[in-house]
């Protein structure tokens, strides 16, 4: 049976990392705890003017093979394992002595492979002894404590000193699940790094802290969120501030936010719906930003997820007008997600029930990652596989005029067209332009169809939405608008009727990787119909 409550007093310290341990021993030493530590370690606690007694004494044996044998051994591994009252007499009987405790973290393995050490001196740092004595000690949790993460140390120091040198059950088993993660994790790591020497792809991915989501895509459906062990950062820590509970559909569109803002300069607002940024600026202050990017589609704004670059203000949540009588002056969204929000911009916010207030810095998107993979690579879950792909982080290689006309805008305009397209799924067309305030606005844009022609129709009709609506009826200065706009798209134009649909709406600058097989035929066009075209070199899918 379990015993609720084990007094530690005999513990075994043998710490690589030795983050923490002299508290964690001097908290066991105060209650009565005798410790047993191997060389390093014990090293260290001497020292610290800790008394320890060496690991030899129970081993019965010394430290041998360079230390490759220190830990591994009948005495030790028994003092672990047996039973406290079914094999009590047994262990008498043998002399095995229980060790109540034990503080291990394992070689450095994951530092030596990061640094491409040779594999001789690789080896070294696969430890042997370390994960026995954890595995050990969490098999037998019913009795035994087992600490691998010196992140731990001052809870269960905490608990020492509140029950009197001893330890709760569902800490030990808390703490046992921890180990054997740690273990697991440990072994596919060097399972991994040598999988890669010998020119073999492979990788471990695990998934903890699940927690259920109020549906799935649809109602009928479940959904849960997971965290990826390993993740430098993870939008399954996104802090929510207000509202319901995050849906499947809110995490996607969360994301496709944050990153639409990631990459812009200064004080940037993007409106997602459906994973796509339907509204995107960056302007002098955060209020323009929304207020540019709201107008970009207003329609679609509703109901959508909001990302910020920098923390929300109240001029800027204002904007929402959610407590304003006229209910139809509310403008209602799902989320709003920023890197901070001013305690009366959260008030603002909350008048509504629903809507969702998130606390994620879009810059640390730049540092998610998995063991095993560098920071910001991409894994994308298939059936019974998955895609793994490095950043797209270059937007282009150059701005190569290819027409004799004059393009409009500036590079500044054409590298936020670019990061906007880069964020839209393909056939992604947008158009940018620059207002006087010197606010960047994504001004209409035209996503996943079948045909690139397609979505230049719906970009061009979004940005006509949104002309009218500045200059009602006013024709002229609609199609004077557009000249002064750029048209941005992710990929080139295979035939020259794209060109056509633009240019007959009164756009007169194009920017396009260029690669196509009619390149020259698709340029004399533009040529023709008096549009400046530049070539960029690198293409943005996003399927």
């Amino acid at each position: 049976m379990s015993i609720d409550r084990v007094p530690v007093r005999r513990a075994l310290l043998s710490a690589s990392d030795r983050t923490g341990l002299v508290d964690l021993a001097r908290a066991l030493v105060r209650h009565g705890c005798e410790i047993v530590a191997s060389g390093g370690t014990r090293r260290a606690l001497s020292e610290a003017g800790i008394e320890s007694v060496p690991v030899e004494r129970v081993s019965g044996a010394p430290e041998a093979f360079g230390g490759r044998m220190k830990t591994l051994s009948f005495g030790i591994a028994s003092a672990l394992l047996f039973h406290r009252e079914r094999d009590a007499e047994e262990a008498a009987r043998l002399g095995i002595q229980s060790i109540d405790l034990v503080a291990c973290n394992l070689y450095p393995f994951a530092r030596a492979w990061r640094d491409g050490v040779e594999d001789d001196a690789l080896v070294e740092q696969i430890d042997i002894g370390g994960p026995t004595l954890l595995r050990a000690a969490a098999k037998n949790a019913s009795h035994v404590a087992v600490l691998c993460d010196p992140a731990a140390y001052p809870a269960v120091i905490a608990e020492l000193d509140a029950s009197d040198g001893a330890l709760c059950l569902d800490t030990r088993r808390a703490l046992a699940r921890a180990a054997f993660h740690h273990t697991a994790d440990y072994d596919a790591m060097i399972a991994q790094a040598f999988d890669e020497r010998a020119g073999v792809a492979s990788l471990n991915l695990v998934l903890e802290s699940g927690r259920a989501l109020r549906y799935g895509e649809n109602p009928h459906q479940k959904g849960w969120v997971y965290r990826m062990r390993g993740a430098h950062a993870s939008l399954a820590d996104v802090e929510q501030l207000h509202g319901e509970a995050l849906s499947y559909n809110n995490f996607g569109d969360v994301q496709a936010a944050l990153k639409a803002v990631a990459d812009l300069e200064g004080s940037a607002c993007a409106v997602v719906k459906h994973g796509n940024p339907c509204g995107l600026a960056t302007a002098p202050t955060q209020r323009r930003a929304l207020e540019a990017a709201w107008a970009g589609d207003p329609v679609s704004a509703f109901g959508s997820v909001i990302a910020f670059s920098r923390p929300l203000e109240p001029d800027t949540a204002a904007f929402f007008e959610l407590s304003h009588p006229d209910r139809s002056r509310r403008r209602f969204v799902e989320v709003v997600v920023a890197p901070g929000v001013d305690a009366d911009a959260l008030s603002l916010l909350a008048v509504h029930p629903r809507l969702r207030v998130l606390v994620f810095d879009p810059a640390r998107l730049r540092d998610t990652g998995v063991q095993g993979l560098p920071a910001g690579w991409q894994v994308r879950f298939l059936a019974g596989a998955c895609l793994v792909q490095e950043p797209d982080r270059t937007l282009q290689d150059r701005f190569e005029p290819v027409t004799r006309h004059a393009p409009a805008g500036d590079p500044g305009l054409w590298t936020f067209g670019l990061a906007a397209v880069r964020q839209v799924r393909s056939n992604a067309i947008v158009v940018v332009r620059r207002l006087p305030d010197a606010t960047l606005q994504l001004l209409g844009m035209g996503a996943g169809q079948p045909n690139r022609v397609e979505s230049v129709r719906i970009a061009v009709s979004k940005c006509r939405e949104t002309l009218l609506a500045e200059h009602p009826g006013d024709e002229t200065a609609v199609r004077e608008a557009m000249g002064r706009a750029c048209l941005v798209s992710d990929a080139f134009f295979p035939f020259p009727d794209n060109i056509e649909v633009l240019a007959q709406a009164g756009l007169r600058t194009v920017l396009q990787p260029g690669g196509s097989l009619r390149d020259r035929l698709v340029i004399q066009r533009a040529e023709d119909l008096g549009v400046a075209m530049l070539v960029t070199g690198l293409r943005h899918f996003r399927h």
